[in-house]
């Protein structure tokens, strides 16, 4: 039912994935009218009567621009949210149910895209944290006939879009075939929002030692407190975090 782009880290970049959960995504979703579900999606249980939806593309467009910007968010009870630990979807499998609190999310763009009555094709760009199948949901609610998602594809999460992608059947391939650093992408090449500083010798082995390095007042920083240093090979050496202005601290060290 979902499909599309999965980032996904290995070996000693595995540090460096707290920076990519916090990403934007772009979706493409197909929401069905008609009926709700208990997890909001194909896979659950029909929990309302099942009716023919009678609204007509403008009345779903004035709909949809609720869902436009910032607004609070109720996820769904079917979640990874924790209730004391726990991930509701499991508390929900054993029909306990669970007051999730709405976060806010932002929605950048949100594009009709197909309408045929009773399914809606939209893409949508939003914040992490942003569950389209709370979307479907809401929006069934407001046209009072029910809706769930369909499907779903993520084209695109945060740096990383579907043109970058691989299958699992290619990356299959090319670990048997002993070639699988094909599909990898430099750590130095990723995390392009902070600025990349070649550091000599010297600063590499200060900052392997966990001290504080400088940067040239002249390094345009474009309002991050981050910082990548690159050795003169070109490897990432380690993720600086602004301590003061031009002195970073190493708070992840390759």
């Amino acid at each position: 039912m979902a499909t599309g782009v999965l980032p996904l880290v290995i070996g000693r970049a595995t540090r460096l994935a707290q920076f990519f959960s916090a990403g934007e995504k772009q979706y493409d979703a197909l929401i069905r009218f008609g009926w709700a579900t208990d997890t909001y999606d194909r896979e659950g249980r029909v929990v309302t009567p099942v009716v023919e939806p009678r609204f007509d593309r403008n009345a779903l467009e004035q709909t949809l621009e609720r869902f436009r910007g910032s607004f609070l968010q109720t996820p769904p009870q079917f979640s990874a949210k924790k209730i004391a630990g726990t991930p509701a979807y499991k508390l929900a499998r054993k029909q306990i149910e669970v007051d999730l609190p709405p976060v806010e999310v932002h929605v950048f763009a949100l594009e009709l895209k197909e309408f045929t009555g009773a399914t809606a094709r939209i893409h949508v760009h939003c914040s992490a944290g942003t569950y389209l199948r709370s979307i479907a949901h809401d929006v069934g609610q407001a046209l009072r006939c029910g809706a769930f998602l369909e499907s779903l594809r993520r084209s695109a999460s945060g740096e990383f879009s579907e043109d970058q992608a691989h299958t699992l059947d290619t990356l299959r391939a090319l670990a048997q075939e002993g070639r699988l650093e094909r599909a990898l992408l430099p750590a130095s090449k990723l995390l392009p929002q902070f600025p990349n500083l070649t550091v000599d010798a010297a600063t590499v082995g200060q900052i392997r030692s966990g001290r504080d390095f400088r940067i040239s007042p002249f390094v345009d920083r474009s309002g991050t407190k981050f910082v990548k240093a690159i050795s003169p090979n070109g490897d990432l050496i380690a993720i600086g975090e602004a301590r003061l202005p031009h002195l970073y601290h190493p708070i992840l060290v390759f």
